[in-house]
């Protein structure tokens, strides 16, 4: 093994070991089936804990890339054979939370925060709230967006790789005029209803995917037309799906191919009851072909409609180019309480404690 915890860096040693185990799962050093090292002997080879291990051995079971199989150890689960038919015995079916897509306020940050937040935008920031926002949005919330997405969700990028707009729906019209109304878009069925809606409201042709037990069947993602694939990876609405690892490695396999393109439309996830935040499509493509899409409905609240996009670079001449001239939709005043939100630490306090909650609430079941 080549396994090393740097002491250096301020990363927990869980989950360090968790990302070397997954980076040789992926990149095949651990096939599918193959037994990974005992927890005591990655332990003793490492210099680290058995229970260090076990933590990172969780989070890949979490995650789907390993299966725990009682008094046999830890087996890998992901599948990196193209298009294959069945899902796994350890499905990405979380139904881990009761929470629909309307009328839960339960994620909803505290009045008080919120207000004391904008009492000093108000204070600090004075007659530079009225004034008018860039296209693209405002920067300092560009700017706590990416810096926010690299330390909790993987994903690197620049502020400008950013687009800020009002709320998901008025995103996805944007992605349409972006990438093209003559394409045809792969939406999973069952999805959010309004999806599908924005899409045929901007003239585009859907076809819908059905959704098994961890994610779009791979028959029909294997044959379909689509060239653009919408999907909902975390706890897709209303089925509660969750796609593997294997599914998710699949969905990129999908857009290997020049021209196509993913719309990872990663709705709650932050809410997720496993101890560390979801992965991103976005995070593991290489081929900048993701397109990652968010909002604050869920983690801040349902009256503040304010979505965000996050473009691949190869994407940012061409939106450049065919949007340049739309003005941003969300408020300067809203986007500086955002980005004081982010940069000061209360929007991920905030997540942290709806997470332990929620945790504490399910274990009490």
């Amino acid at each position: 093994m080549k396994y090393f915890i740097d002491k250096k860096i301020r990363k927990p040693a869980y989950i360090q070991l968790y990302e070397q185990v997954r980076e040789d799962i992926v990149e095949g050093i651990y096939h599918f089936g193959k037994k990974l090292p005992s927890k005591r002997l990655v332990a003793d080879e490492v210099g680290i804990s058995t229970v260090t291990v076990e933590h990172a051995y969780a989070l890949l079971c979490d995650e789907g890339y390993v299966e725990a199989k009682e008094r046999s150890g830890y087996f890998v689960a992901l599948r990196t054979d193209d298009f294959f038919a069945a899902a796994t015995k350890n499905s990405g079916v979380f139904f881990d939370y009761d929470v629909s897509a309307s009328g839960d306020r339960s994620g909803d940050i505290s009045f008080s925060v919120l207000a004391k937040t904008m009492r000093k935008v108000l204070t600090d920031y004075g007659e530079a709230i009225m004034e008018r926002a860039p296209n693209m949005g405002c920067q300092k919330l560009c700017v706590a967006i990416s810096e926010y997405l690299e330390r909790n969700r993987g994903i690197k990028s620049t502020p400008e790789q950013i687009v800020i707009g009002s709320g998901a729906e008025y995103l996805y019209g944007l992605i349409v005029e972006l990438l093209g109304r003559e394409r045809i878009y792969g939406l999973e069925s069952p999805s959010y209803e309004k999806i599908r809606q924005v899409y045929l409201s901007s003239g585009v042709r859907c076809e819908m995917l059905s959704l098994g037990p961890d994610g779009i069947d791979s028959q029909e993602l294997l044959k379909t037309s689509a060239e653009i694939l919408h999907i909902t990876p975390y706890r897709s609405f209303p089925s509660g799906v969750t796609a593997t690892a294997s599914k998710r490695h699949e969905y990129i396999r999908w857009a290997d191919k020049t021209d196509r393109y993913i719309v990872e439309d990663d709705f709650e996830s932050e809410f997720s009851l496993s101890h560390k935040a979801e992965e991103t499509l976005f995070s593991i493509s290489g081929r900048e072909n993701v397109i990652y899409l968010n909002t604050f409905s869920k983690t801040i609240s349902s009256s503040l409609r304010v979505g965000y996009m996050v473009l691949p670079k190869r994407l940012l001449g061409q939106y450049n180019e065919r949007l340049g001239f739309y003005s941003c939709s969300v408020p300067t005043f809203e986007q500086y309480v955002l980005a004081e939100l982010i940069s000061s630490g209360d929007f991920e306090r905030h997540i942290n404690r709806v997470r332990r909650k929620r945790r504490k609430e399910l274990k009490n079941l």
